[in-house]
């Protein structure tokens, strides 16, 4: 029986779940930390209060700490960057050079290295030894990955639609399929995040979200005699899956700010009535819907089911707040376990 450290990785946390398959689910340590890119932004915020250039360098990895780059530069401080960190802030490094970032594969004299990577070693090692715990047999991590998409506007939504596109049309909505062994090629942070965590498993955190979901046995089991929709509100990203006999049958997203809720719940339903078009989703800002045709024994698809730390946007509504293993923050992680499960690779 394999020792399993699950990481979620978002965007404001990273929710994590230490499994041990010989104790109990409740007894299992758990988690919720700082997302990577927060650390990043304070480490950053710090070095522009001390004057000080930087330079970014190690692996791509979640981009939040965008926002302290931009007030460090304007700052009047100087910001270098590897090519491979650059990508942590978009496809596009023209337009990351046009921001006044430097590229660099060595570090310039006078700016102080600052490393970059969703999965830092070193640091679970000494909070795993702090805590009395062991380096875990394997890893398995999620975080969002828009892959990498470089070209006109638009793009980078356009081309990570075409990741749950590949999921419905080629591996027919198998939710285990949504748990990498080895990612597709254009999603460079979770092959980045792969290399991190010493080659385990990755997925994307919507992906884990849905498995999540399907943690739960009576969900499961709703799901083996009628529709169900499960949405996950990150503070990212809103995405949504139609669920039926364990298969994924329509995927929804969009990003959770552009939308007021009423206008969210809105769409949210056409979705689910397939009365929503692709086009309308992607012109408001979002990624896209698609649909396939819904057995009429599944029903209307009504049961709706909200994870994510934005869930309260959708409380208005009919809907349910599922908890998977008892902890709605580490929706995610127990979904990795599922699909694990799903793949025979877990106990």
């Amino acid at each position: 029986m394999k020792t399993t450290l699950f990481l979620d990785i978002g965007s404001g946390t990273q929710d994590v779940l230490l499994h041990r398959p010989e104790t109990a689910l409740e007894n299992c340590p758990k988690f919720v930390l700082p997302a990577p890119a927060k650390a990043v932004a304070a480490k950053l915020k710090a070095l522009t209060a001390a004057g000080r250039h930087i330079w970014l360098h190690g692996r791509n990895m979640g981009g939040g700490f965008g926002r302290a780059l931009n007030e460090h530069l304007k700052a009047g401080l100087r910001a270098a960057a590897t090519r491979n960190a650059a990508f942590s802030l978009g496809d596009d490094l023209t337009r990351i050079e046009k921001m006044g970032v430097v590229l660099s594969e060595d570090c310039p004299p006078d700016h102080a290295p600052l490393e970059l990577t969703d999965f830092d070693p070193a640091f679970w090692k000494r909070l795993l030894d702090a805590a009395g715990l062991a380096w875990p047999d394997r890893i398995v991590a999620a975080a969002q990955d828009h892959g990498f998409h470089p070209g006109g506007p638009g793009s980078n939504r356009r081309g990570r639609f075409r990741f749950w596109e590949r999921l419905l049309l080629e591996s027919h909505g198998k939710p285990e399929d949504l748990v990498f062994a080895t990612p597709p090629s254009e999603m460079t942070r979770l092959i980045d995040l792969q290399a991190s965590i010493g080659g385990g498993f990755v997925a994307d955190t919507g992906a884990a979200a849905v498995l999540g979901a399907l943690f739960e046995e009576d969900i499961r089991a709703l799901a083996q005699t009628r529709g169900i929709r499960v949405v996950n509100v990150g503070n990212g990203h809103t995405v949504a899956f139609l669920l039926f006999q364990d298969r994924i049958l329509s995927v929804y997203e969009h990003h959770t700010g552009l939308l007021e809720a009423p206008a969210l719940w809105d769409q949210l339903e056409r979705f689910r009535q397939k009365t929503l078009g692709f086009e309308e989703v992607f012109d408001s800002g979002g990624h896209g819907c698609l649909c396939l045709d819904l057995p009429a024994e599944a029903g209307d698809f009504s049961p709706t089911y909200v994870l994510g730390p934005q869930r309260h946007l959708l409380a208005p509504y009919a809907v349910n707040f599922p908890a998977p293993g008892g902890d709605m923050m580490l929706a995610g992680c127990f979904g990795l376990l599922h699909g694990l499960r799903l793949r025979g690779l877990a106990d």
